[in-house]
C-alpha cells in the first residue's frame, strides 16, 4: 500500500472523480494508519481545512467517519485527537487481531492462487528492503500492504473490515516504536505466512499470524512502556 500521500481516491478506477468527503477522510485516514499524525495529536476542523486546502463540510464528515472508526476521538470545542494506547488497549487489540487476522490468514490460505502468492513474495521483498535501508515509512506501507492484500483474498469483507479498523487504532503508535528502535528490531514472520500458503496449509498460516501479532504487538509494547 502506498502511504497517505498515495491513497487511491475512490472512484480511480472508473475515472470518476472521488467526491471531496471522500478524498479528505482517505487521505487523514492515511496520515492517521501510517502514524503522520502522532497519537495524542489534536487536530482542528480549521487547521485541518486550511492544510488540506478544503471546506469544513468534508473536514466534518471525514472526522465523523474516523471517529466511528474509532481512529480519532473528540476533545470537545471542535478538537479531535489520534486516541493514545493503555496496556489494557494493547491486550484488547492483541486478542482481537489474533482471532480476526488468523482466521483471515486460514481463509486466504484456501484461496489463493499461485500468481497472488508471488504478489504477496514481491511486497515482502519490498519491505526486506525497507527494514534494511531502516526507511520507517515504506516499512510500515508495505508491512499494511501484505496483510491488506493477503486478507483481500479469504473473501471475509465483514471479518476485513475489522481488521482494517484494528490497524487504524494502533498504527500511530507503530510509526512511534519504529522511529525509536528501528525497523530491524521488529520481527518479520511474514515469509512463515508466505510458506504456509505455499503448502496450502491453513492451520499453519494461521500459526504463523498469530505469531507476527504476538510478536509485532509485543514490541509495541514495550516500545511504548517508555512513556510510563
Amino acid at each position: 500500500m502506498a502511504s497517505s500521500n498515495n491513497v487511491i481516491q475512490a472512484g480511480s478506477d472508473t475515472g470518476t472523480k472521488a467526491p471531496a468527503h471522500e478524498t479528505v477522510y482517505q487521505t487523514l485516514r492515511g496520515q492517521i494508519l501510517f502514524g503522520e499524525l502522532a497519537p495524542g495529536q489534536a487536530v482542528t476542523i480549521q487547521g485541518l481545512t486550511e492544510s488540506l486546502n478544503v471546506g469544513m463540510t468534508p473536514v466534518r464528515e471525514a472526522i465523523r467517519r474516523l471517529i466511528s472508526d474509532g481512529a480519532l476521538v473528540f476533545q470537545g470545542n471542535r478538537r479531535v485527537s489520534v486516541p493514545l494506547l493503555r496496556s489494557g488497549d494493547i491486550d484488547e487489540l492483541v486478542y482481537a487481531r489474533k482471532t480476526i487476522e488468523c482466521e483471515l490468514a486460514r481463509r486466504a490460505t484456501l484461496r489463493v492462487t499461485s500468481a497472488q502468492i508471488e504478489e504477496l513474495m514481491r511486497i515482502d521483498d519490498a519491505l526486506d528492503r525497507a527494514i534494511s535501508a531502516g526507511d520507517v515509512a515504506d516499512y510500515l506501507a508495505q508491512n499494511y500492504a501484505f496483510h491488506t492484500v493477503l486478507y483481500l483474498h479469504a473473501d471475509a469483507p465483514i471479518l476485513t473490515d475489522l481488521a482494517d479498523r484494528l490497524w487504524l487504532r494502533f498504527g500511530p503508535s507503530l510509526r512511534v516504536v519504529c522511529g525509536r528502535l528501528g525497523t530491524q528490531s521488529f520481527p518479520d514472520r511474514h515469509k512463515d505466512i508466505l510458506e504456509a500458503l505455499r503448502r496450502a496449509d491453513p492451520e499453519l498460516a494461521a500459526l504463523a499470524m498469530e505469531r507476527d501479532v504476538a510478536q509485532g504487538m509485543d514490541q509495541v509494547s514495550q516500545g511504548l512502556a517508555v512513556d510510563s
